[in-house]
């Protein structure tokens, strides 16, 4: 058998030296999550009621599924201030760390307007500017995600994006986290209402008496949220759809057993969605991980939930060598790519698919979830092989533009004849010919007058 659980271990094993290798390798890689119809009839109904009901459908809504009980849905800016003046120092000063070094990241290339000019009257080019105003879907309720505040809304803040404003669901109690609303002082966000779910996405795309529409709408969720997205994707537009979380290694003999093992949990511990991939050459370091994984999961606070996702999605991946190791990790497309070897650097060169690469044994995922300065709102479910990181260029949008003289669309006015009757759309082709032939007017009249005055 090519998929085997460890005698030694949690994590399956595939081997490449087993006949049915290519297809449990097949099988690993095609993760994407299959869609419940069931989700999609929900919120569809939820859709239908914010666009009809507004701000009370809302409220109804976050009384149903959050527990509490709203008047306002907006927070107000001196309940924003005292959940901040709430915050410890330190937590206060760690967190503006994080938004600053993201922000810093971000800034290093941001793209710019350009224009360019031909001979015979040719001008045309692209204006870039940034979206009027943007949503950030942010989860809640029982958890706190202050560092999703920070990746989602600094990118929009560094191309001063006019209105970014942010839905989070409130506690039971009808408040937001104090560290969440920080994150949002620190990160640039303008506005933050309490709404969650499908609801909030609904109401940022259609607009309510009270929460304004947005042009885009960025940010993870659960399978609501993200079906919501993909419903009123072109009533709005969204970033790509984020899925459950992923980490690959690539481990060789200069890697810590240890590390590796906590850098598999690191993300196991996020939901039981979440999947780690162990990828080595080295059989002698499967058993030594799958003990620290053992070991380390014991008294971890999120046991539970790591210990679910480790033994649903997690993966060993015995290859030859380190160079079918990169092949597979391509393959895959992760998430986060850790590569724990001797040299990162050059290996680094040949990564064609991944989020975010990880070099050397010094660099955990952690540091990259929170404050390294990349973005941590990744493609996920091999999408790493046509999607990017979240970055700026999700805040700003181009406009072209053209213009063409007389000489420069008589230069080129037959070409543009030819191929539109090539495609059979003859009346592109008269757009063309009419201005033609008020070009050609103009120049025998001129060279009429010329010869007038010759003749005088």
């Amino acid at each position: 058998m090519a998929s085997r659980a460890s005698k030694a271990g949690i994590l399956k094993v595939i081997e490449a030296s087993d006949a049915s290798f290519e297809r449990a390798l097949e099988k690993l890689c095609r993760r994407r999550e299959e869609r419940e119809e069931g989700t999609a009839k929900v919120v569809q109904k939820i859709v239908a009621a914010v666009k009809s009901g507004g701000d009370d459908e809302i409220r109804a809504l976050t009384k149903k599924f959050d527990g509490a009980t709203l008047t306002g849905l907006e927070v107000e800016r001196e309940e924003w201030e005292e959940a901040c003046e709430a915050v410890d120092g330190a937590d206060r000063a760690a967190l503006g760390k994080a938004a600053m070094r993201v922000r810093e990241f971000h800034k290093k290339r941001i793209p710019s307007s350009w224009e360019m000019r031909e001979e015979g009257g040719g001008f045309m080019g692209q204006r870039v500017r940034a979206l009027h105003r943007v949503g950030l879907y942010v989860p809640g309720g029982k958890a706190s995600y202050p560092s999703t505040v920070i990746m989602n809304a600094v990118p929009a803040s560094v191309v001063e994006v006019p209105e970014i404003i942010m839905a989070t669901p409130p506690q039971a109690d009808g408040s937001i986290r104090k560290e969440v609303l920080m994150a949002a002082k620190v990160a640039g966000v303008h506005r933050v209402f309490k709404m969650g779910g499908a609801q909030a996405v609904a109401a940022l795309s259609f607009g309510t008496a009270s929460v304004p529409r947005v042009d885009k709408i960025v940010g993870p969720g659960n399978a609501y949220v993200q079906e919501a997205k993909r419903q009123l994707f072109g009533e709005v537009d969204i970033d790509s759809e984020a899925g459950a979380t992923e980490v690959l290694v690539i481990a060789d003999k200069s890697a810590t057993p240890a590390w590796v093992a906590a850098d598999l949990i690191s993300q196991a511990e996020h939901e039981e969605g979440a999947s780690a991939i162990f990828v080595t050459h080295l059989k002698s370091m499967v058993g030594r991980v799958q003990d620290q994984i053992a070991k380390q999961l014991k008294g971890l606070a999120r046991e539970k939930i790591a210990r679910a996702s480790l033994k649903a999605n997690g993966c060993v991946v015995i290859t030859k060598d380190l160079d079918q190791s990169l092949e597979v990790a391509n393959r895959y497309a992760s998430e986060h790519l850790v590569l724990a070897v001797d040299n990162p650097d050059a290996m680094l060169k040949r990564v064609e698919n991944a989020g975010t690469v990880f070099l050397g044994h010094y660099t955990p995922v952690a540091v990259g979830d929170y404050l390294a300065g990349p973005n941590h709102v990744l493609p996920t479910g091999g999408t790493a092989r046509f999607f990017s990181p979240l970055g700026i260029e999700d805040f700003l949008k181009r406009t072209a533009f053209v213009r063409f003289e007389p000489p420069k669309l008589r230069e080129l006015g037959a070409d543009v004849i030819r191929l539109a009757e090539m495609e059979g759309f003859t009346g592109h082709g008269a757009s063309v010919e009419l201005r033609l032939q008020k070009i050609r007017r103009a120049r025998r009249e001129r060279e009429a007058a010329r010869e007038a005055e010759m003749e005088i």
